[in-house]
């Protein structure tokens, strides 16, 4: 490559970045910007599954693997098999959403390449990027890498991880109608862990050992998990793994910044940016929520920094207020989930978690966990 200089530069390749370039394409005022993609790795494996609930079907809709519309909430005190009435929950894969995304800006005024990310420097000029082989500069970076990361720890910090394996049997074992959106029928002696169970077919289905701790587990110890329920939950004594995956997403307090540097020329986005909703790890739909505002504050000129409103500060504070009591144990996560899920509609949980609920549901949901627990930390994380 000869040319260093770009309008744009989107450090990381993944969700996130590669999503951002897409809605820069699909903009009129912003065709003609250049842009540089860079990942450590080229970005066409089905290195990762999003699942995600939907009132609306999105550019992406061509893409969604598999769909279901009646859930399944599993606990040792709470038994729910509900109908989805205007959400579908969906799934998918990465690998298709790569490409669907490269083959949409092909012909575009794009350039990919595929170094490591060593860091990114803002300047009164506009940013430079340091990769393992050059520099390149650009008006404005993207940042989806963690390098501006604040502090996670056990403090401020519980990891989301999971191993999931997508099985195959030769008989019809699943029901491909219901996905298992949280079974907490199992051992919560290594943190607040649960199964998720997506068939997409008779045949196949993604089950996926989840994690909410303050570190990782041995590997062995996923494998083993997963093992015993498909054995004793599944009753599966023969199936084949044909694809398997594992995640690390952090939930976490610590204040993630929009914008980085003195100049204010590094955007953070994704989960560098605050994009991942700290109580669930939930990120996709947010991703594509946040990127819609940034491509429209780039058309009309002004700098993509992105305040939160009133309504956004609201749900923020939600989300410290449940991690902080899942933080200190004050309640178990599987009470706080089995009480949400019992004492109100599934939907308007759903609705809830996604940002999406109204000032009704959200009272009735204030009222269905122990009070004591998260009035302490609701008080806590408005002053923090």
């Amino acid at each position: 490559m000869t040319e260093t200089h770009f309008d744009y530069i989107i450090a990381g390749g993944g969700l996130s970045g590669l999503s951002l370039l897409y809605y820069i394409s699909q903009e009129p005022a912003l065709k003609h910007k250049s842009i540089l993609v860079i990942d450590a790795v080229e970005k066409n494996q089905n290195d990762r599954t999003w699942c995600f609930w939907e009132k609306e079907k999105d550019f992406y809709e061509p893409l969604v693997y598999a769909r279901w519309n009646r859930l399944k909430f599993e606990s040792p005190s709470t038994h729910k098999t509900f109908d989805l009435r205007e959400y579908a929950y969906k799934l998918i894969r990465s690998a298709d959403y790569y490409r669907f995304i490269k083959e949409s800006v092909s012909g575009a005024n794009v350039q990919y390449v595929t170094e490591t990310i060593e860091h990114i420097f803002d300047t009164p000029q506009g940013a430079k990027v340091k990769t393992s082989a050059q520099e390149y500069t650009a008006t404005l970076v993207f940042n989806s890498t963690g390098l501006f990361n604040p502090v996670l720890d056990p403090s401020n910090t519980l990891l989301q991880h999971f191993e999931g394996w997508f099985i195959r049997t030769n008989h019809a074992a699943f029901d491909a109608s219901v996905g298992t959106l949280m079974d907490f029928t199992l051992s919560q002696e290594k943190g607040i862990a649960f199964m998720y169970i997506l068939p997409t077919s008779t045949h196949e289905a993604l089950v996926e050992y989840t994690l909410f701790s303050e570190a990782l587990l041995e590997k062995d110890e996923y494998k083993k998990a997963l093992t015993h329920y498909i054995a004793h939950n599944l009753k599966l004594s023969q199936y084949e793994i044909t694809h398997t995956e594992f995640g690390v997403i952090p939930m976490s307090t610590a204040k993630f910044k929009s914008v980085e540097g003195k100049y204010s020329n590094i955007i953070n986005i994704g989960t560098a940016g605050g994009y991942t909703k700290a109580s669930t790890g939930y990120t996709f739909k947010f991703v594509h929520k946040k990127l819609r505002k940034i491509v429209s504050l780039l058309a009309a000129g002004k700098k993509p920094d992105l305040t939160l409103s009133l309504r956004e500060k609201m749900f923020r504070w939600y989300d410290m207020t449940l991690l902080d009591v899942l933080l200190r144990k004050k309640v178990g996560g599987e009470q706080v989930f089995s009480s949400l899920f019992k004492k109100n509609d599934p939907e308007r949980v759903l609705a809830f978690l996604a940002d999406e609920s109204t000032h009704i549901d959200e009272f009735k949901i204030r009222n269905s966990v122990p009070l004591g627990p998260f009035a302490q930390s609701g008080i806590k994380q408005l002053f923090s």
